[in-house]
């Protein structure tokens, strides 16, 4: 059944491509860069999908459902890293779509410096860089 969109509704891709205009995104080995200058990799991605897949050795892992919460520097459920709006996030996925909407949602926080992995995980491994296998 098709409905028609209320007026003034985005789309999910036109959600995403507003997203995308206000971070500045990284490749891989400029993640890789970054993380190498104390940048925080945050992976959202859900257990099951880091089982399945793999994990990037050293990121931080906060699934999506609280990441607001654990990075917020007012929340008192923040992280003990998460005080400064100044803190560089690069958020990543599995393919780099849900964390560009999470690198946004942390920017409408004030983190200014959030932004997130192109392609996500898979990039990160297709790029040949460090992975730690997953338990599936």
């Amino acid at each position: 059944m098709v409905t028609v969109a209320p007026p003034g509704s985005l789309g999910i891709d036109a959600i995403l491509a507003n997203a995308r205009t206000r971070l500045t995104r990284l490749g891989p080995l400029e993640t890789a860069a970054a993380v190498a200058r104390g940048a925080i990799l945050v992976d959202i991605r859900p257990a099951a999908q880091r089982a399945e897949f793999g994990e990037i050795p050293g990121a931080v892992i906060i699934e999506r459902n609280v990441l607001e919460w654990r990075l917020d520097p007012r929340s008192d459920a923040r992280l003990s890293f998460a005080g400064s709006y100044a803190l560089e996030v690069i958020v990543t996925c599995q393919e780099g779509y849900t964390s560009s909407l999470a690198a946004a949602a942390l920017q409408d926080l004030g983190l200014t410096r959030a932004t997130d992995l192109v392609g996500g995980f898979a990039a990160w491994r297709d790029a040949g860089l460090p992975t730690i296998s997953g338990s599936a």
